[in-house]
């Protein structure tokens, strides 16, 4: 019943900034918690942040906490994964879901979550 799409990924220089955006249809935005994940080539796929329902709580991957800032604006049923001072290992396909519980508690495991986009690739060079 939800459908996310991933927009906003390409190639960036290392040290350059880019900023991720997950549409949301198919439910209210507001009751879902808010997660990104990302999967290189060779690698599991990976936590990176996740966001609450409520916007209050947010939780980062410590590669990307202090880089990466995770957000939403219900009333665009978007949220956002804004990353900056990227770096070569950054590169991944970026994927967001969706948690549809409202419990207002985060999560870093993918198996939490019930929906997720088709995921946008980022390219960092070096």
């Amino acid at each position: 019943q939800v459908l996310l799409v991933e927009s906003g990924g390409g190639l960036v220089q290392a040290g350059g900034s880019l900023r991720l955006s997950c549409a949301a249809s198919g439910r209210t935005f507001s009751s879902l918690g808010m997660g990104w994940f990302r999967q290189a080539p060779g690698k599991d796929r990976e936590f990176v942040a996740a966001i609450t329902w409520s916007g209050v709580n947010t939780y980062y991957a410590d590669s990307v906490k202090g880089r990466f800032t995770i957000s939403r604006d219900n009333g665009k049923n978007t949220a956002y994964l804004q990353m900056k001072s990227l770096k070569p290992e950054d590169t991944a396909v970026y994927y967001c879901a969706a948690d549809s519980r409202r419990t207002g508690w985060v999560f870093s495991v993918w198996a939490e979550y019930d929906y997720w986009g088709q995921g946008t690739q980022v390219t960092v060079a070096s």
